[in-house]
């Protein structure tokens, strides 16, 4: 093999899409800033050249100084491995817990610390599976069918962020989860078949959970009181709560005691019109055959 063709094989930015730092994330930059000049002091005191030291990681020498940098979010293995080859005694492999978190969207990461924090979770969404039901490969669907499109670098990192928020299942204790989908995007075969039957399994998967209530509002249902849009409600352990509806205080968040009335009564109302969880799970076995 050539020298050349060595070169060829080496990551490059095409290979890594979504590991872009967002300029408009201000700690996200300031993170990824610091452990790249870090990456450069450490490699200069070493003595290894940007391209000496890309060869050995598998990374083109253009793609080392982006890191470097501070223009792209290095993987946590380009992390293991560099703190390897530098001999940073753990130090450069520390900095992966906030690298992972600058990755996923500003916004994501304070939809998922809320969601961390929250002892019971009820969520009505109207136009499509809500996010932390969502399998990745249907995510990566509804996120590339939107107009005008996104980059490829932000889908993939729009993905992952949808991903990581569904650690709130896992959870222990677990929060309460309560959803109440609409039939119609069940019925939707976003992303082809096999991604729709996987997302009708991730349903009932979830749909089974002890700590999960997961309703349908079918769609000959005579009386709907959520066609406003989607609601979302958190409650705290310290009684405190936070709730969110399109159609209601201009789709802002709310905490104050009357507001959250509001948004109780529209969600309990909805939950009251909907399916049952037995026959909700009933209705997407029958989808789920149908496929």
């Amino acid at each position: 093999m050539s020298v050349d063709d060595g070169v060829r094989k080496l990551k490059t930015e095409a290979d890594e899409p979504g590991w872009d730092v967002d300029p408009d994330d201000e700690w996200g930059v300031a993170v990824i800033a610091t452990v790249g000049r870090q990456l450069r002091l450490r490699r200069e005191a070493a003595g290894i050249r940007a391209a000496d030291f890309g060869a050995v990681l598998g990374y083109s020498e253009g793609l080392i100084y982006k890191i470097e940098g501070g223009k792209r979010i290095p993987r946590p293995e380009f992390l293991d491995k560099s703190d390897e080859v530098l001999g940073a005694n753990g130090l450069l492999s520390a900095m992966k817990e906030d690298v992972a978190k600058v990755r996923y969207p500003k916004k994501v990461r304070t939809l998922a610390k809320m969601e961390a924090k929250a002892v019971e979770i009820g969520i009505y969404e109207c136009n499509a599976i809500h996010g932390l039901l969502q399998t990745p490969e249907h995510a990566r669907a509804a996120i590339e069918a939107a107009q005008p499109p996104y980059s490829q670098s932000d889908v993939e990192r729009m993905v992952a962020g949808r991903v990581s928020r569904q650690s709130v299942f896992d959870r222990d204790p677990a929060p309460a989860l309560g959803f109440v989908l609409e039939e119609a995007p069940l019925r939707r075969p976003l992303g082809g078949t096999m991604v729709w039957r996987r997302q009708l399994e991730r349903l009932l998967e979830v749909g089974n959970m002890r700590h999960v209530t997961l309703q349908v509002m079918p769609m000959h249902s005579e009386v709907h009181s959520g066609l406003d849009g989607r609601i979302e409600l958190l409650k705290f352990v310290d009684g405190t709560a936070v709730g969110r509806s399109d159609g209601a205080f201009s789709g802002r968040a709310v905490s104050d005691a009357k507001q959250l009335r509001v948004l109780e009564l529209r969600y309990g109302t909805i939950r009251a019109q909907a399916l049952p969880p037995g026959e909700s799970l009933a209705l997407i076995e029958q989808l789920l055959g149908e496929t």
